[in-house]
């Protein structure tokens, strides 16, 4: 692996970029203030645009090691969501990610785009082998954006997780870089 740290990406739609203290006040009027955007999550719901302030800055001061990967999710000229890696393990090649997204862009394909995008950096640039994600079962959208994205379901581990509604069932998903090439050979030759 050769980690490159949040690097700007771009897809058709979407400008995947590093966070700035500036973006605070789009992250908690967009998502972060939500309960339905957090209702899954691992972390609260923001209260006030302070602690999205806070968040952005201890985020912020992280973006100088280049095995931190933490992405705004920018449409049409606003932070919308969040894309990040929120666990890695270089002994095996690996990268959690988790994601967020506003509720107006819901539903739109935009969290395949940016995860799409992801899996392409990670096994194209970074050189992983594995990309690992899970969610809630009672959060089946999250799942079909995985699977959107070519993960394959692995299982759900029961009550393995915690979340903002108790201790919850984790389905997890992954996909292996001779998934991701193995595919795109395919592809590429026809079949």
């Amino acid at each position: 692996m050769k980690h490159l740290g949040t690097v700007e990406l771009k897809t058709s739609r979407l400008k995947l970029r590093r966070f700035t203290i500036g973006d605070a006040d789009a992250m908690y009027r967009n998502w972060a203030s939500d309960p339905e955007v957090t209702k899954f999550l691992t972390w609260p719901t923001h209260s006030d645009p302070e602690i999205s302030r806070m968040v952005l800055e201890s985020w912020v001061a992280e973006y100088g090691k280049d095995s931190y990967y933490q992405w705004a999710i920018e449409y049409e000229g606003q932070p919308i969501g969040s894309i990040s890696v929120v666990h890695g393990n270089n002994q095996v090649e690996m990268v959690h990610i988790g994601y967020c997204i506003g509720r107006p862009w819901w539903h739109k394909g935009i969290m395949t785009e940016a995860l799409g995008a992801l899996i392409r950096f990670f096994f194209e640039e970074v050189g992983v082998n594995r990309i690992e994600t899970r969610h809630d079962p009672n959060n089946p959208h999250s799942g079909a954006v995985m699977r959107k994205c070519g993960m394959k379901f692995e299982g759900t581990l029961r009550q393995s997780d915690r979340n903002n509604q108790g201790i919850c069932d984790a389905s997890w998903y992954s996909i292996l870089r001779s998934d991701y090439f193995g595919e795109r050979s395919e592809v590429g030759s026809g079949n």
